[in-house]
């Protein structure tokens, strides 16, 4: 997952959409929207598709499980973002729209695919050779947590405040817990534990990036993040071609689940993830962070066979206080 700058906050997403400039804060995922609240003829109801995107979301932690099985992580990372794009060039043809043209955008693209895309989604894969696809997606959980350090830092807007505080001590505290702090650490694999939360890192530093270099840059969101996954695309062919070995088989399920993976899960659930916020707003759309690491945990435990412990869903479920903590937004004073 990465993450959308919206409303002076750090937002979960998979992959950039076009910011543009406003007189507070830039709204990537809407820039050439409708008003918020608008429906598109014909199309599912909106719950459905969040119900939706949050179980293909929470599942993608146990496809990233399943492809490791068979290919290195570089070549699942690739895989992922190959479908991906081509599942947004399909979109962006049926529509005939181009895809974003100068070098100037084609550069930051670049550098955005590489924090976004690139980087992250190859620390998962690495990570879940050794941890859980359970433990992998209660980490991705902590994004709005580094989120909200680094915009308080990076984004001259944020402002601290004693809510934003705790949330931050409070979604700490929950990573001690799903850890198990008080037993030493015992039973956890440290090196894939911190790749898991270097990953989610990748994303706010990536958003940031994106803030600050591409506002008002022209072009749809499916067009900006079409044309930055097929450069992550390329970035992770070259790694590949250089630390990995062509696969000797695609064994059935491994393959399926990168292609999943790729284009249900990084291609055609973002393009659905734009429709959420264009009718329902960024504020409600982003809910879907919430249920996240709930279906990965289920999807871990029921399909796979991974152990829970206690520590584990409480420990999340504190995460997620934390998070929504940091993400709350103040209240405006009142007047007279």
């Amino acid at each position: 997952m990465s993450y959308e700058v919206v409303h002076r906050r750090v937002r979960p997403m998979s992959a950039p959409a076009t910011p543009r400039r406003t007189s507070s804060a830039p709204n990537p995922a809407v820039s050439s929207a409708p008003p918020r609240g608008s429906r598109r003829t014909g199309a599912l109801d909106w719950r459905v598709r969040f119900a939706f995107l949050s179980v293909v979301w929470g599942f993608s932690f146990l496809f990233i499980k399943v492809g490791t099985g068979a290919f290195a992580p570089f070549q699942v990372a690739l895989g992922r973002v190959f479908f991906g794009a081509l599942a947004l060039l399909a979109v962006l043809l049926v529509r005939r729209e181009p895809l974003p043209r100068g070098r100037r955008t084609w550069g930051h693209l670049a550098v955005a695919a590489l924090l976004l895309n690139t980087a992250p989604f190859a620390l998962f894969a690495y990570a879940e050779q050794t941890v859980t696809s359970t433990l992998a997606g209660i980490c991705n959980a902590t994004s709005p947590l580094w989120g909200m350090a680094l915009s308080l830092v990076a984004l001259s807007e944020d402002r601290p405040t004693r809510r934003r505080f705790a949330g931050l001590g409070i979604g700490f505290l929950g990573v001690l817990t799903v850890l198990g702090a008080w037993q030493g650490f015992t039973g956890v694999d440290t090196k894939g534990t911190a790749l898991a939360l270097l990953a989610s890192l990748c994303y706010p530093i990536g958003w940031i990036y994106v803030r600050r270099t591409l506002a008002g840059t022209s072009g749809s969101p499916v067009a900006m993040t079409g044309a930055q996954l097929m450069v992550s695309t390329l970035q992770l062919a070259a790694v590949s071609s250089l630390f990995t070995s062509a696969p000797a088989a695609f064994p059935l399920w491994p393959t399926l689940a990168v292609i999943t993976l790729g284009a249900l899960g990084t291609g055609a659930a973002l393009q659905m993830q734009y429709g959420l916020v264009t009718e329902i707003g960024p504020t409600t759309a982003q809910m879907v962070t919430y249920f996240i690491p709930v279906i990965a945990t289920t999807a871990g435990v029921l399909v796979l066979g991974e152990q829970l412990h206690w520590n584990t869903p409480v420990g999340a479920l504190i995460v997620l206080a934390g998070a929504a903590l940091t993400q709350a937004r103040p209240q405006p004073a009142k007047r007279g």
